[in-house]
C-alpha cells in the first residue's frame, strides 16, 4: 500500500471528504461547470431545478466559468473556512471543456486551495496530466464493480473516443479504464478516494473486493454510497444504514472507511451537512450590485 507523503497527510487534514476530523471544520465548494456525461449509470437521474433535494447529479442550474470563478471569491470573501474546491458534475467533468478553464483559472487565484476533481474515471487514463495542470490534487473515482458481467447491470452504456459501447463491452472498457487511471493517478501523488454505490443485488458480493483492490494500490479513503432509487432502478429499495454499516466493517480491513459522507449536490458549497448553495445563489446575483463580501 502506499504511504501517503508529507503533502498528501496535510491535505487530508483539511479534506473534509476525506477527514472526519476536517469535515467539522473546513468547507468545500462544488462549482456545476460540467453537464455533459459519457455514460449511463442505470441508476443516474440528472435534474436541474430542484431546490429542496441534496442528491449528486442536481443543481439549480449550471454555471458559466465566469460564474464559477466568481463563486469562488465570493466564498473565500465570506469565509475562511473554504479548504476545497471540487466539480462533481452533474455530468463527468473530464468530458467537459469549461472543467479545465475553471481549474487553472482558480489555480491561478488561489494556489493554496485544494482543487478536486469526481469522475466515473473513463477518460481518466487520457486526462490526467491535463489535470494535474490544472493544479488538481485530489481525485475521486465512482466504482461500482470489478467483474464485467456486474458492470454491464449498472451501466447501459458508455462514449469513448466517439464510439458508444453497450452491454459487456462497456464494462470491460469503462472498469478497464477507472483502474488504469486511478493506478496512474496514485502514482502522480494525488490523494485518492473510491466511491462504490451499494446497488443491493447487483453489485453487494463485489463491494469487498473493490475494497480490498483499492486498498492494494494504496487509495486514501472509500466511500459507500447507499443506492437513491430512481431510474432504471426505481423499483429498488435503499440500503438501510445498517447494511451499510455491515458492508462497511467487511471493507475496513482493506481501506479505511468514509461514514460522514451527505451524499451532496453537485453545486453544493460550505460546510458538509450545513449547505448554503440557495443562500449562495442569493449572493451570487448581488455581484453585479457592488456587493462588498458581506452576509
Amino acid at each position: 500500500m502506499r504511504n501517503p507523503g508529507h503533502i498528501g497527510k496535510e491535505l487530508i487534514k483539511v479534506h473534509p471528504c476525506f477527514s472526519e476530523e476536517a469535515h467539522h471544520l473546513f468547507g468545500r465548494a462544488h462549482l456545476p461547470v460540467a453537464p455533459a456525461c459519457n455514460i449511463q449509470c442505470r441508476y443516474c437521474f440528472r435534474k436541474f431545478d430542484c431546490a429542496n433535494e441534496s442528491r449528486p447529479g442536481i443543481t439549480s442550474r449550471i454555471l458559466t466559468p465566469d460564474e464559477a470563478v466568481d463563486r469562488t471569491r465570493v466564498l473565500i470573501e465570506r469565509s475562511d473556512r473554504l479548504s476545497v474546491v471540487g466539480i462533481a458534475g452533474p455530468g463527468d467533468p473530464l468530458v467537459n471543456a469549461p472543467t479545465y478553464v475553471v481549474l487553472r483559472r482558480i489555480y491561478g487565484e488561489y494556489p493554496d486551495l485544494t482543487l478536486c476533481v469526481s469522475t466515473n474515471g473513463l477518460l481518466l487514463p487520457d486526462r490526467l496530466e491535463q489535470l494535474i495542470a490544472s493544479g488538481v490534487k485530489s481525485l475521486t473515482v465512482t466504482i461500482n464493480a470489478v467483474s464485467p458481467e456486474t458492470a454491464e447491470k449498472i451501466y447501459s452504456w458508455v462514449i469513448y473516443q466517439g464510439r458508444r459501447y453497450e452491454g459487456r463491452a462497456a464494462g470491460e472498457l469503462l472498469l478497464a479504464n477507472q483502474w488504469r487511471g486511478l493506478e496512474n493517478a496514485i502514482d502522480a501523488g494525488l490523494i485518492t478516494k473510491v466511491n462504490t454505490v451499494f446497488i443491493p443485488g447487483v453489485n453487494d458480493h463485489e463491494i469487498p473486493l473493490i475494497a480490498e483492490r483499492a486498498g492494494k494500490l494504496g487509495v486514501d479513503i472509500m466511500n459507500i454510497l447507499p443506492l437513491i432509487p430512481q431510474a432504471e432502478f426505481a423499483h429498488m429499495t435503499r440500503p438501510s444504514h445498517a447494511e451499510i454499516g455491515r458492508l462497511r466493517e467487511q471493507c475496513r480491513p482493506f481501506i479505511k472507511q468514509m461514514t460522514h459522507c451527505r451524499q451532496c449536490r453537485a453545486d453544493a458549497c460550505g460546510i458538509l451537512g450545513e449547505d448554503k448553495d440557495m443562500e449562495l445563489e442569493v449572493l451570487m446575483s448581488r455581484i453585479g450590485e457592488d456587493y462588498d463580501g458581506s452576509v
